[in-house]
């Protein structure tokens, strides 16, 4: 039986929110935003100890110790160590851990971490961290790194519920793709020389439109009432500590306006991405997420998890939940991520297969650390005979960029559908290649 070990190293994003901005603008750390927090969800200074919730009651199996920064992948499953010599037996795919943690090591991204989760069972198949250099961390579960543009996610559902507006309404707008200006969020026929939908803003990142329609549209509370529901401020119940992600909604109208389009004021983790992701594809209904089947004695016997039930309220009702998962699918079919999920003859790499997915990308050049998400599921809409998957990825590059998470996701996606022999999709060329060399 072939067995190994893997090493998951990670180092801390423990960097403060107020310090970046979009598409490559350059923000100094030491620059705050504008305005003073009106509310705030898990307020807590840069690089300070923020509440998290560890493993909740309704795993009444005692999982203290679980490491899940060295997983062991074999033939018979993967593995993780617990205290007292006991030994942890996965949800975690072999072939698809394997192939994420090549894909990030192939690479060198400086820090990175993936998660693929089963949205109806709430199984994680890939649990996955990366660092070029530096000591061994969760990523997966750390809430400190910016949402960035991912947070438009919420904002669109608050536009949805609150202001009465879907994936059609039509949007004018000038500017706003490095900054926001006050000048951005007027309306002003003279100025405003493109117009899109919201579905295509969603897809293509338009930070002016989704500023403008917040500040016409919405307010802080309504905007603090839609990230609660989505599980902001608040440790998700796992089978490990899990990091709150955290959001200070500022009072006056511009940083308002900023933060509702990501530019400000909001931190996500991976996990809470996909679970946000996950709980889009059952219609609004979060899952309870885990990544321990069975717990093994020192003596060699076995004890099965007990079944995790989500005790979280819908994040949305089904109606809103289908005018996202709309809006997403921009993201792959025309948006941000076009050419991460199609080659050069625009011929797409998951033929047959709907992606809903979101992009997020937020500079600090100061600190020379360029983060960029993707977050989404797969297929958006049932296809009989394929099993869906929900996905987040964070990667942060340093001044030489390696890659953006939107075509890490796209790899990490292939390898799980062509597992699943999905006809046309074929396993990234850098598992092949690797394959021929074997």
């Amino acid at each position: 039986m072939r067995s190994w070990l893997v090493g998951v190293a990670a180092v801390g994003l423990a960097v403060g929110v107020a310090p970046f901005m979009g598409k490559g603008h350059a923000v100094h750390a030491g620059t705050p935003p504008l305005g003073a927090p009106a509310i705030s969800l898990v307020s807590a200074a840069p690089g300070a100890e923020v509440p998290a919730r560890s493993a909740d009651a309704a795993c009444a199996l005692d999982l203290s110790g679980l490491d899940l920064t060295r997983i062991g992948l074999g033939d018979d499953g993967a593995t993780a160590a617990l205290d007292h010599g006991r030994t942890a037996r996965l949800t975690v795919d072999p072939i698809l851990q394997a192939l994420a943690l090549e894909v990030m090591a192939s690479r060198h991204i400086p820090e990175s971490a993936i998660i693929l989760l089963d949205p109806q069972s709430g199984e994680v198949l890939v649990y996955a961290s990366h660092v070029e250099q530096g000591p061994a961390r969760d990523l997966v579960v750390e809430a400190r790194a910016p949402a960035a543009s991912v947070f438009k996610i919420v904002t669109a559902s608050a536009l949805v519920d609150d202001a009465g507006l879907g994936p059609d309404t039509r949007q004018c707008y000038s500017g706003g793709e490095e900054r926001i200006l006050p000048s951005d969020l007027v309306d002003n026929p003279a100025r405003d020389r493109w117009c899109v939908t919201l579905g295509g803003a969603m897809g293509r990142s338009v930070n002016a439109v989704f500023a403008r329609l917040a500040s016409k549209d919405l307010d802080p509370s309504k905007l603090e009432r839609a990230a609660q529901r989505f599980g902001f401020g608040e440790g998700l119940a796992f089978d490990t500590t899990v990091e709150p992600s955290s959001i200070r909604v500022p009072a006056d109208a511009l940083s308002f306006a900023r933060t509702a389009a990501g530019f400000w004021n909001t931190t996500l983790s991976p996990l809470h991405a996909a679970w946000v992701s996950a709980a889009l594809q059952r219609g609004g209904d979060p899952v309870r997420p885990f990544i321990v089947r069975e717990v093994g004695a020192a003596n060699g016997s076995l004890r099965e998890a007990p079944a995790r039930a989500s005790t979280h309220a819908p994040v949305v009702s089904t109606t809103t939940a289908d005018a996202l998962t709309r809006m997403m699918e921009h993201t792959v079919s025309e948006g941000t991520s076009f050419r991460a999920f199609h080659d050069a003859r625009r011929t797409p790499f998951l033929p047959g297969i709907t992606v809903a997915g979101k992009t997020g990308t937020l500079t600090d050049d100061h600190a020379q650390r360029y983060y960029t998400w993707f977050t989404g599921f797969a297929p958006s809409h049932a296809v009989p005979g394929i099993r869906p998957v929900a996905i987040a990825v964070l990667v942060v590059n340093g001044p030489a960029w390696r890659v953006k998470a939107n075509t890490v996701a796209r790899e990490v996606l292939q390898g799980f559908f062509a597992e699943q022999k999905v006809p046309g999709v074929s396993r990234p060329k850098l598992l092949a290649r690797q394959d021929a060399a074997d």
